[in-house]
């Protein structure tokens, strides 16, 4: 994840916001900047690279100022060159920014037809020219970032300062963190912006979070919130602690919901390091090891939730990429006698990167003879060392046990693979890529949107707490999901449940439906979905606890039969599962929390599991 730090300060900042961003390091980067306002005029210093070539360059060309903000980026829109580093800048303003904006294209293409002159790559930088172009109009820089915010699509967080006002920052949040620091004690009076409270430590120990659509206004004096609607909000304070373990959590009770809620920056952070959202093409950083135009079957392996990535992923290939696809779960694929083709593909998917069954599948596809390239979440792991390429999936580091962001980001991967396979074999045609973009880079604002049920889920939750058993049904890459659902549920809570592909239900499993049995159905508005429909009254006729996962028009359609619906936003259903993963997520997460467990360290469970 790319970091923010902004600060209003008395003296100067420059050296403190390099410190700040020091503490951001372990997030990854690969160019870095800081702004500031300098005797009332924008100052910039920017550098590729690590953080020690700005420092070299501030060292060199010295900049003042008590107000500014600064960022370490990962290389998304543009490459990682020091013109695409943040801040990016107006005649008027400079602003640093996380996250995806959607509708950069549209924005940019209107802006530039008022006058208004790009000189990046970014997505970013229409953030500053649409602020600008409000200012032009007369409004100040509150009430013209009030303006421009409704007009944003995407997961985001940015914060922003103004020439010729030393006085004052601004920071919102979208779908991404971003937290208010507090100034006490020799520092009453200060204000300060992160994107991670970490970054804050050392200068304050009273943090408030932006929720959902928030902005904030600071000054020397005041921190103004205002929610999505605009009005006036009061954010609660809280303290942190010293540790930096506990301060990483933010305001959430565990680092398993802490990243639940990163999912839709991190996803959006994945998808624009995979996809080049101006021409609407799947563009991959990095050359494929094999033809794929010569391509005749792909192998896949992972465990546990990694495996589930793969099963999902094998929908995508077979589709749009008309390529065959086995999926093998790493512990057992070295051992049994799947012929591979010598100069085929096999693909690895792992978070740690050291995970041991899935390292001995690499080995032994090597020796088989195959290409092979790791999904992997970790650059300078043991898998990524061996393999031809890695394909990052640039979560972050994930602290909770029970994986979540990785998995989405895994996804977000996997299909951007897919689609750039599905052209290199001809199988989609540019309009058909192109409409499939546009729905990927709208997946994290609709997890954004998912991470609203979560009252919703936490009422379900305490019900869950109560039963021995739970079923999870869904179709399609429903099905994959529902795999992982019961295993979330299983790993965390440690109440007994089954995934099953919901046309499955009669071979067996509807032996177990009784009154007392939650089923748990995943059903997007896909094409299948009129057999799901089937499924769960099969369900509801048997006096089965039906809880649905869907849009607003089928929980009306089934309110009679289900006890309980998550109701989701309306979406396209090619990549829905990456949206629809997250009340599953926070279904089992606070069913462990409603049960008193630990949801972070799960009992007889490591993250990273290196033995075999």
């Amino acid at each position: 994840m790319c970091g923010i730090v902004g600060i209003l300060g008395r003296g100067p900042v420059a050296g403190e916001i390099l410190e700040a961003l020091k503490r951001l390091e372990y997030r990854g980067y690969d160019s870095a900047g800081l702004a500031t306002i300098e005797d009332g005029r924008l100052a910039r210093r920017r550098a590729s690279g690590k953080l020690r070539a700005l420092e070299a360059l501030v060292a060199k060309e010295p900049i003042g100022g008590s107000v500014g903000i600064g960022h370490t980026r990962w290389a998304t829109h543009g490459r990682p060159t020091e013109n695409n580093a943040h801040p990016h800048v107006s005649a008027k303003l400079a602003v640093v920014h996380n996250g995806i904006i959607e509708n950069f294209r549209e924005l940019r293409d209107e802006l530039k037809g008022k006058g208004h002159v790009f000189s990046t790559d970014t997505d970013t930088e229409v953030i500053a020219h649409l602020v600008t172009e409000a200012m032009n109009a007369g409004k100040d820089p509150v009430d013209a970032v009030a303006s421009s915010l409704p007009r944003l699509k995407g997961a985001f967080a940015f914060a922003m300062i103004f020439e010729g006002r030393e006085d004052l920052l601004i920071g919102a949040s979208q779908g991404a963190p971003l937290a208010v620091g507090f100034g006490e004690g020799d520092r009453a009076g200060e204000m300060f912006l992160g994107s991670d409270a970490l970054a804050l430590a050392p200068f304050t120990e009273t943090i408030a979070y932006l929720e959902d659509g928030d902005f904030v206004v600071l000054t020397h004096e005041t921190a103004s919130f205002r929610d999505v609607s605009g009005r006036p909000v009061e954010r609660r304070k809280i303290k942190t602690l010293a540790s930096a373990y506990l301060i990483d959590k933010g305001n959430h009770r565990h680092f398993m919901a802490k990243e639940i809620h990163e999912q839709p920056e991190v996803v959006g952070r994945t998808l624009a390091y995979y996809l080049d959202m101006s021409s609407g093409r799947a563009a991959l950083p990095f050359d494929l090891p094999v033809d794929a135009s010569k391509l005749s079957r792909l192998t896949i392996c992972g465990c546990g939730t990694a495996y589930f990535a793969g099963l999902t992923a094998k929908y995508w290939f077979e589709r749009f990429a008309r390529l065959p696809v086995d999926v093998a779960i790493a512990s057992e694929f070295r051992y049994g006698d799947t012929p591979l083709e010598a100069g085929g593909l096999t693909l690895l998917v792992s978070q740690s990167g050291e995970t041991a069954d899935t390292l001995a599948s690499l080995r032994s596809a090597k020796a088989r003879g195959q290409k092979v390239m790791s999904v992997v979440n970790v650059a300078s792991s043991t898998m990524a060392r061996e393999s031809d390429v890695i394909a990052p999936t640039l979560a972050g580091p994930e602290i909770g046990v029970a994986s979540t962001k990785a998995f989405t980001c895994q996804l977000a991967v996997l299909a951007c693979l897919a689609l750039a396979l599905g052209r290199a074999r001809n199988a989609i045609d540019a309009e058909t890529e192109a409409r499939l973009v546009a729905e990927l880079m709208a997946v994290p604002g609709l997890m954004a949107t998912a991470l609203k049920c979560e009252s919703a889920v936490e009422g379900l939750a305490r019900e869950l707490g109560r039963v021995r058993d739970v079923l999870y049904l869904g179709r399609g890459t429903a099905y994959p999901l529902a795999l992982e659902g019961a295993l979330k549920m299983k790993e965390i809570s440690y109440i007994h449940a089954e995934g099953y592909a919901a046309g499955e239900l009669k071979h067996g499993p509807i032996a177990l439906i009784d009154s007392e049995m939650p089923v748990i159905v995943i059903a997007p508005r896909d094409k299948v979905l009129e057999k799901t429909i089937s499924n769960m009254q099969e369900v509801a006729a048997r006096g089965g606890r039906l809880i649905l996962i869907g849009d607003a028009a089928l929980a009306s359609e089934l309110a009679e039969e289900a006890e309980t619906a998550i109701v989701m936003e309306d979406m396209a259903s090619d990549f829905a599962v990456m949206a629809y993963a997250v009340p599953i997520q926070l279904i089992a997460y606070h069913t462990a929390v409603a049960m008193g467990k630990d949801a972070d360290q799960p009992r007889n469970l490591a993250k990273s599991v290196t033995v075999e």
